[in-house]
């Protein structure tokens, strides 16, 4: 056999290794298409870790309980590398297993995590900041009385962190995020019977044991070919994610970067700030002004069509006070007109900021999970050149 029939064949072989990870997860928590594509490529990763030098965190959020965050976690426990599920445990044993372990981090209730005791919570997010890049540290006191130093862990590894809400920034940064909602009657899963679906998942394990170890080394030599969509910290962590689809080939590239490019386009408060300015210059450009007063330049907003300016607080217009805030990030701030009669924005005064920052397109998902019957389609961006 040559070469290039045996590559074909391994290529072969990861892909359908991959197919085989997605059903099986697909059988017991409802994703959508990017989402199973991201959580599938996220477990295979775990296992040939030491070929990455960054790692990117699943972020499993939901608006709800009962929206089949847990369940996820539960299995991928199955699957990947190392698995420590867990809900809590102390600051000492957080930083310590990491650094001698280096488990896959399955971290279940994260917002209860975050907003209790507070040096757990301080540890839990030095162990987030820092654990995305192999180089990652974080100090401690070690010791007792007389004999007291300090001491460098390493804080790498595969993390998955589920929780209600939101995720503090520095941290929401270096994950992809799995937004669940509760699935409708329409939207069946199996039940999940943990000594049954151990058993079921036993040869889809062993695969991916034996083939994280045979392909570090062409993992560690890859240089995929990163979407220009995503900015330079979300092409960090997909990079391994990428480098494992282009391995194993078939549909798996073009998938994977589909999803990295949809589920990267999460809207936060800082997404809202890039879409202001680019709304405000239709305004600047449908008036063909130089200057617009504040209060002129809210009720442009509001008027705009499929914009959430108009019911931007509980059905309420944004206010000039809200729209000042935002635009403040930029260095833009309201000034007199040449009359000094009213305060407003000079269009000269953006043009920096939308030379820098690329405008989002809307687009129209769904997540459903879980029971119940909240709606299922979700508005989410992503991003675009403009």
């Amino acid at each position: 056999m040559t070469l290039t029939a045996n590559v074909f064949g391994a290529r072969l072989k990861l892909a359908s290794l991959l197919d085989d990870i997605e059903r099986f997860i697909r059988r017991f928590v409802v994703l959508t298409d990017h989402q199973a594509v991201a959580v599938t490529l996220w477990t295979a990763h775990t296992h040939p870790i030491d070929a990455f030098d960054c790692t990117p965190y699943e972020q499993v959020t939901s608006a709800t309980p009962r929206a089949g965050k847990t369940r996820l976690l539960e299995v991928q426990e199955l699957l990947v590398a190392r698995p420590w599920l867990t809900g809590r445990t102390s600051a000492a044993a957080l930083v310590r297993k990491v650094d001698a372990e280096s488990p896959t981090l399955l971290l279940d209730e994260s917002d209860a995590a975050f907003g209790g005791e507070r040096d757990y919570a301080e540890a839990l997010r030095g162990v987030l900041n820092t654990g995305y890049q192999r180089s990652g540290r974080t100090t401690l006191c070690v010791g007792q009385g007389g004999n007291i130093t300090f001491r460098d862990f390493s804080t790498f590894g595969p993390k998955a962190i589920a929780g209600i809400g939101k995720l503090p920034g520095t941290v929401a940064d270096r994950a992809i995020p799995i937004e669940l909602k509760r699935r409708t009657k329409d939207e069946p899963v199996e039940r999940f019977r943990a000594r049954d679906a151990h058993v079921q998942a036993e040869p889809i394990y062993r695969a991916l044991v034996a083939w994280g170890l045979a392909e570090v080394a062409a993992l560690r030599a890859a240089r995929p070919d990163l979407p220009a969509a995503l900015n330079d910290r979300a092409q960090d962590v997909w990079e391994p994610l990428l480098a494992i689809a282009d391995l194993a080939g078939d549909t798996w590239p073009d998938r994977a970067r589909r999803a990295a490019e949809t589920l990267m386009g999460n809207v936060s408060d800082d997404d809202i700030k890039v879409e202001l300015l680019h709304d405000i210059r239709t305004v600047f450009d449908d008036l063909d002004a130089t200057f617009i007063g504040s209060t002129e330049l809210v009720g442009k907003l509001a008027e705009l069509d499929s914009r959430p300016w108009g019911d931007w607080n509980k059905g309420r217009p944004i206010t000039t006070r809200a729209v000042a805030d935002r635009l403040k990030a930029f260095g833009i701030v309201p000034r007199p007109n040449p009359q000094g009669t009213t305060r407003g924005y000079y269009r000269d005064r953006f043009q920096d900021a939308w030379s820098r920052y690329p405008r989002f397109k809307p687009s129209t998902r769904q997540n459903p999970n879980g029971t119940g019957g909240e709606p299922v389609n979700t508005n989410r961006q992503v991003r675009t050149c403009a």
